[in-house]
């Protein structure tokens, strides 16, 4: 079974968070390092409840779309459905 060690990496150097694994400072120790988070993006959670409030405001703002009386009839002529040799047409 692998450890999962949490580490920060700054400046080209890990900084351990927690538990490290056991080494001396001068063994090579191999690692598998995940970026959870890419340069610039906020953390999860972050100020998100207003990035989203900001974007349903856009949303608001476009102009109300409406549903098709019969969305089945409006797939068929938007997707030019050609009835199919042997079947019946409708459901």
């Amino acid at each position: 079974m692998l450890n999962t060690y949490r580490a920060v990496l700054k400046d080209g150097c890990l900084e351990w968070r927690g538990d490290q694994p056991a080494s001396s400072q001068r063994e090579p120790v191999e690692v598998h390092v995940t970026v959870l988070q890419e340069a610039g993006v906020p953390p999860a959670g972050e100020d998100q409840g207003s990035r989203m409030a900001a974007a349903l405001e856009q949303l608001a703002l476009l102009p109300e779309r409406t549903t098709p009386a019969d969305p089945a009839a409006w797939q068929s002529q938007a997707r030019e459905d050609r009835s199919l040799p042997g079947r019946e047409t409708g459901c």
